[in-house]
């Protein structure tokens, strides 16, 4: 009986201290979101009847710094974005795409950057709050040096 006491009390012990971490880093997750980014209340943007930008993290961003454009691993960004123009119909921006080049393998590969204008489109309803406008096309055009593996224009559709 005592064996199973002390059993049992270390393992509600152990739960407990597992529940604490846990929350702790939940409760950090948000902190992860890209540099620059600005999530903006969905209050905020209905105001503006501007479109959003929905990031990795499913936060309707206006105007951001920085944007992940592979999500899954982080292989291509977009940084230093100025925005000339956010509007209704479209946005475009200027800034810089860094893209892992994964030779001889991405965990190893190196990060180059490229001029880029960002243009995004597509306004549509997003999913996840149907009274929100989101874009749901973004284009990069490349003045300059490119990915050895892109266009000099390349639109991809955005998540939704």
């Amino acid at each position: 009986m005592r064996h199973t006491t002390r059993s049992a009390v270390t393992l509600c012990a152990a739960l407990g201290l597992t529940a604490a971490i846990g929350s702790a880093t939940a409760s950090a997750a948000p902190a992860a979101s890209p540099s620059g980014a600005r999530a903006v209340a969905p209050a905020a943007v209905r105001q503006t009847d501007a479109p959003v930008l929905v990031d990795c993290f499913w936060h309707p961003q206006v105007r951001p710094t920085d944007f992940i454009l592979a999500c899954g691993d982080g292989n291509s960004r977009l940084v230093s974005l100025h925005w000339d123009t956010w509007n209704a119909d479209s946005a475009r921006a200027t800034g810089v795409n860094v893209v892992n080049d994964c030779d001889p393998y991405c965990a190893v590969g190196t990060f180059h950057p490229y001029a880029v204008v960002v243009k995004l489109d597509r306004p549509e309803a997003w999913k996840k709050d149907p009274r929100l406008q989101h874009y749901s096309r973004i284009s990069l055009t490349y003045p300059g040096a490119r990915p050895e593996q892109f266009g000099p224009v390349v639109t991809y559709p955005l998540w939704n």
